[in-house]
């Protein structure tokens, strides 16, 4: 199966009492539904998407020293996608920076969206993974 994965940053002034009132119920120019949205699509075939709540996502790399550095990110809703030759790929969020999430059934396969809060400054180190910016590690924020 296909998949694409949607994140959205809601837009906390978005009012569906003003949308609904003067727009059929559709968000207008000065009244956004979303800040922005990131979208990734997986260009292989996927066998298997589980959903781990309350999990920890391991933020590895490279400094620019040639130091390699690995810091365990807690608190995190994350996505762990299987392909067809059992290569996973990881995508994460912060509990905090988390509204909402919800995987549908389309006609090319599986969407996942992801709603993110405005209110809670986060950071995006790499696509797919959005951290609080209170728990992303200090020594990587340099």
């Amino acid at each position: 199966m296909r998949l694409n994965a949607h994140f959205y940053m809601l837009n906390e002034h978005f009012s569906q009492e003003h949308a609904d009132a003067h727009h059929n119920g559709e968000e207008s120019e000065n009244n956004l539904r979303f800040e922005w949205e990131d979208e990734l699509g997986f260009t292989t075939d996927v066998k298997e998407i589980s959903t781990h709540l309350n999990a920890i996502y391991t933020i590895a790399g490279q400094l620019s020293t040639g130091e390699n550095f690995a810091y365990e990110i807690p608190s995190v809703v994350r996505f762990d996608v299987v392909d067809q030759e059992g290569n996973m790929t990881q995508m994460a969020c912060s509990e905090s920076v988390l509204d909402s999430f919800e995987l549908v059934d389309t006609e090319e396969g599986k969407r996942l969206n992801v709603y993110l809060v405005e209110a809670e400054p986060h950071t995006n180190p790499i696509p797919g993974i959005y951290i609080a910016l209170q728990e992303f590690p200090k020594e990587l924020a340099d």
